[in-house]
């Protein structure tokens, strides 16, 4: 089963072999409330982590998604440039944003897992 990662910017990175699939968690698509743009990083980008990788806006705000890890990008979801609402009703499953090749695997222990970001989103309300 693949290995799923957060940041406390409420992105998320699904690691399957050296490929990581990235995107906003579902508590991240509920407060920014109905998504209606996202701006997709380009195929070959080279990202660092904590960069910018993608914009999704929705009818409250916009909202940078930055790269939860370094690498280039390999693949960007044309679901979501064309349907964003798909991250409101699948953040992590349909709702990704991109897949970044790891440029570092030793970056993901930095990273929360699910129940360590669990508990960070109680430290919030």
């Amino acid at each position: 089963m693949p290995e799923i990662r957060f940041t406390k910017d409420h992105e998320y990175v699904r690691v399957d072999g050296d490929v990581g699939t990235v995107g906003i968690s579902d508590h991240a698509q509920q407060q920014l409330g109905d998504l209606v743009f996202v701006e997709l990083p380009a195929v070959g980008a080279k990202l660092d982590k904590g960069a910018g990788a993608a914009v999704v806006e929705s009818v409250k705000a916009a909202s940078d998604v930055f790269a939860p890890v370094s690498g280039v990008v390999v693949a960007v979801n044309g679901e979501v440039d064309a349907e964003p609402g798909l991250i409101n009703q699948d953040a992590l499953g349909r709702g990704w944003i991109f897949k970044i090749k790891l440029a570092d695997r030793k970056q993901l222990d930095a990273l929360m897992g699910q129940s360590d970001y669990e508990a960070f989103l109680k430290t919030l309300a």
